[in-house]
Parts: C-alpha cells; sequence; structure tokens
C-alpha cells in the first residue's frame, strides 16, 4: 500500500518523447494518416492563405487541424480550443506542436479562421478529398445513395424574430456579416421562389435561417442539414447548407447528385429517401437521369369527406382521359396550372343528372380531376414500393438517420455557433469531414498484434 507523499518530488528535467505518449487505438492517431496524406494533396492549395507581410501568420494546416479536434469532441467555444490544445498531449501531437511550442491566442485563432476561409472552398476540397480517401478503400459501392436533412438551430434567439417589413436593414447593429450575406441574396430569392410565399417571420440577426417547427416540435430559427450517403457504409458523399425548409432540401438533393457525379463520378442506380422527397416534380427528374426512387410518393389526393378521391377515376394513358365511376369521360385543354398540374373536367350535362353526383361533386356544377405533369413518374415510384427492394431501402435510410443521431449526441453539435449561410456551410463541411475520417478510422484500422485492448477516444 501507497504511503503519503512527502516532500518536492517534481524533477527539473523530464526525458519525454510526445510521440510515445499518444496510444495506437486513440481515435486522433487513428485518423491521423488519412489527414496527413490528404492536407499534403491540397497543401499547394493553402498557399494562398500564408501571409506575405507582418508578422508570421497562423499555419493553415494547424488551423485545419485544430478544427478538426473542435468537431470531434464537440468543442464549441474556439476559447476552450485553444486551452484545450495547450493542455491536451493527443491534440498537441495530432497538430504537431511539440511540448514547446507555442499555441495559437483564441483571438489569433478566430480571425484567421474567418477572416482566411469563410470566403474560400478550402473546407470543401478538404470533404472531397477525404471522400475519395473513402472511395480509394472500398467504402464507397456507388449503386445506392440515401438523403435526409436535419434541422440544426440556428444562432438566433426564437424570441426575437420580426416580420420582415420591421426590420431596418441600415441600422448600425444589422452590418454584420450575415445580414450583408441575406441582402445580396435577395435579387436571386426573388428570381427562383417567384412562386413562393415569402418568409412571414425573420431573424435580425440570422435572417438567412429559417423560423420551422420540424426540430423537437419546437417553433425555432434553423438551418437544414443535408446529407446524401452511400449505404454500403454510410460515407458521406455530399453535404449541403440550407435554410431549414423542405423545399430548399429537395432542391438541394438534386444539387448534390449532380455535384457528385460531376466532381466524383459517382452516380446512384437508386435513391433512398422519405415522403419529403416525394414530390412529382423531383420524382419525374429522378426517373429523367435514370435514377431508380425508392421514395414514398407524397400524394394528397385522397379525400377524407367521403367524396371520390381521384383514385376512383380511371385514366386511359393513350386517349389521356380519365373515366369516372359512373362511366362518363372527363377531358383536358392541356393547360398546366399552378406549375405542375393539368386538370381533367366533366361535362355539366353528365354531372347534373347523375345519381352518384352528391357523392362526387355535390358543390360544384361539374367535377375536375387534377394530374401531376410528373403522374407518370409517380406511378411507377408506387409500383416499387411493394417489392423487396424498397422494403430493405427502408431499412437502409435509418443509416442516414444514424448519421445525424451520432452528430447530435456523440460530436453534441446541435446548434450554430456561426451566422449566415457560409457559416452553416462551413460548420456542416466540418462536421461531414468528421465523421467520414470516423468511419475509416473504423472500418480500416487493426490493432498491432499483441496489443492489450482498450479503446482510447
Amino acid at each position: 500500500m501507497m504511503g503519503q507523499q512527502s516532500g518536492d518530488q517534481s524533477q527539473l528535467f523530464y526525458l519525454f518523447n510526445l510521440e510515445q505518449r499518444i496510444p495506437s487505438r486513440h481515435l486522433l492517431r487513428r485518423i491521423n494518416p488519412v489527414m496527413t496524406q490528404v492536407l499534403a494533396g491540397i497543401r499547394p492549395k493553402l498557399r494562398a492563405f500564408y501571409s506575405e507581410a507582418g508578422r508570421p501568420s497562423v499555419d493553415p494546416e494547424l488551423i485545419l487541424r485544430m478544427l478538426i479536434i473542435a468537431y470531434c469532441y464537440g468543442i464549441r467555444s474556439e476559447r476552450r480550443l485553444c486551452e484545450e490544445v495547450e493542455l491536451h498531449l493527443a491534440y498537441r501531437w495530432f497538430c504537431r506542436l511539440d511540448l514547446d511550442d507555442k499555441v495559437p491566442d483564441h483571438s489569433t485563432f478566430s480571425v484567421n479562421r474567418h477572416g482566411r476561409f469563410r470566403d474560400s472552398d478550402i473546407f470543401r476540397q478538404l470533404f472531397e478529398a477525404i471522400v475519395r480517401a473513402c472511395m480509394a478503400a472500398g467504402l464507397v459501392k456507388g449503386e445506392g445513395f440515401a438523403v435526409d436533412a436535419s434541422v440544426m438551430e440556428a444562432d438566433a434567439s426564437r424570441y426575437h424574430g420580426k416580420a420582415p417589413g420591421e426590420i431596418d436593414w441600415s441600422a448600425p447593429e444589422r452590418q454584420t456579416r450575415a445580414v450583408a450575406e441575406f441582402l445580396s441574396g435577395l435579387d436571386d430569392d426573388q428570381d427562383v421562389s417567384a412562386d413562393r410565399s415569402p418568409p412571414k417571420v425573420i431573424s435580425p440577426t440570422d435572417p438567412c435561417s429559417a423560423w420551422t417547427a420540424k426540430a423537437n416540435k419546437r417553433v425555432q430559427f434553423g438551418y437544414g442539414l443535408n446529407y446524401l450517403i452511400d449505404i454500403e457504409n454510410a460515407v458521406i458523399v455530399d453535404v449541403e447548407a440550407t435554410p431549414a425548409r423542405t423545399y430548399d432540401e429537395v432542391v438541394a438533393t438534386r444539387t448534390m447528385i449532380e455535384r457528385t457525379e460531376e466532381r466524383l463520378d459517382l452516380k446512384p442506380q437508386r435513391l433512398v429517401a422519405d415522403t419529403a422527397y416525394g414530390t412529382g416534380k423531383f420524382l419525374g427528374w429522378l426517373v429523367g437521369v435514370g435514377i431508380t426512387p425508392h421514395i414514398p410518393v407524397w400524394d394528397k389526393g385522397k379525400r377524407e369527406d367521403g367524396t371520390f378521391s381521384r383514385s376512383d377515376f380511371m385514366f386511359d394513358k393513350d386517349k389521356n382521359e380519365y373515366t369516372c365511376p359512373n362511366g362518363k369521360t372527363l377531358w383536358t385543354t392541356g393547360k398546366v396550372h399552378d406549375g405542375g398540374m393539368i386538370r381533367y373536367r366533366a361535362s355539366k350535362f353528365d354531372c347534373d343528372p347523375c345519381p352518384l353526383k352528391p357523392k362526387c361533386c355535390a358543390k360544384m356544377p361539374a367535377r375536375q380531376v387534377p394530374r401531376d405533369v410528373n403522374e407518370d413518374a409517380r406511378d411507377h415510384a408506387r409500383a416499387l414500393m411493394n417489392t423487396p427492394e424498397f422494403e430493405k431501402s427502408r431499412d437502409d435510410r435509418k443509416k442516414v438517420e444514424m448519421r445525424f443521431a451520432h452528430l447530435k449526441t456523440h460530436h453534441r453539435f446541435e446548434r450554430m455557433r456561426l451566422r449566415g449561410l457560409t457559416g452553416a456551410r462551413d460548420e456542416f463541411h466540418l462536421a461531414a469531414i468528421v465523421q467520414n475520417l470516423k468511419t475509416l478510422a473504423n472500418r480500416l484500422w487493426r490493432p498491432p498484434p499483441n496489443e492489450p485492448s482498450g479503446y482510447f477516444a
């Protein structure tokens, strides 16, 4: 039994090898070979971030390694991150800092991070380089992708939302990066979303975020974290930041699929998603580009008042007409309404004497049946819903949902630190980078022989 320590037992000098102090099972040691290889590949692109005047600037590679630590271990404060790197041996080793090397001050770290990286695509380049490393390791099969979105709470108070007309954007307190980004994108948003209603409530501090009740059924401002994953090993092949609106999330999916094919030469045979992605327009695009939609169809055609639904009318594709339950014909002029619907109308002379009129169109002179211009794609998706392949895809969809669960639980990422869409973009890229690095480490790393068991995070 050890007795009480007495006296000053400290040594004046120590022989200390930092390399030998980091266990081989430690997560940072396992992901370090990949980071070293990836950073070597993009190092020429980091030259633009070195300052040629004044005092020596902080090494961009050091900033990137510190940010990997922050998002890997849920360190949300830059001040605390600098303190942790100062004290933690494994963090120092991963950042390639010796015991005597100075850690950047938190204010210097913030200035370098936001001043150099916010207007660049360095995080996108790093993310794609790590996806290529996953592909080289055989972790990406490229046959089936899954897509989903999760709401991340914005760094904006849900109690201070205002109507757009109530905010004075010229006030001194509104001269921020997030507001400037919002105002510069207003014209583009009007062109793209002319058929959409403007938001009723926006945040004066982070106007790019969306007023949403999707997360935990609580109304708040948030951003949509969109993941496109390869379902073989849940590798994230693309990521996109959007306001937390379903419309934007569906549009972002098309962007991610096209970008993945262009930059990584990956195109899935099938796409797995939930009902929010089962719109006629999106399903029509998927079928048009040769991707099988394993997606439940978003269908609001069924009536709940006891009258006939659209499914009670038979459609003849060759004649381009509907037949009602009483055998009468509904025709169309072919005009497209509401951006994507074709209306088929019955004759008033057929409907007036019809005995089924009370169950069909009691409050209308004649029955109308709307048909989506992409109804063929919707029918194709419906036909797949009862197949064994669709059932398997429904289980595979859980893999993308687990990505969000791990991010919020193990990485403590539930609320944004940065404001504006570019801030959300940077944070989401870093989150996806860390998760892919962990996938690589867990799938490929094997313990050295005769090493004692144990886990080091």
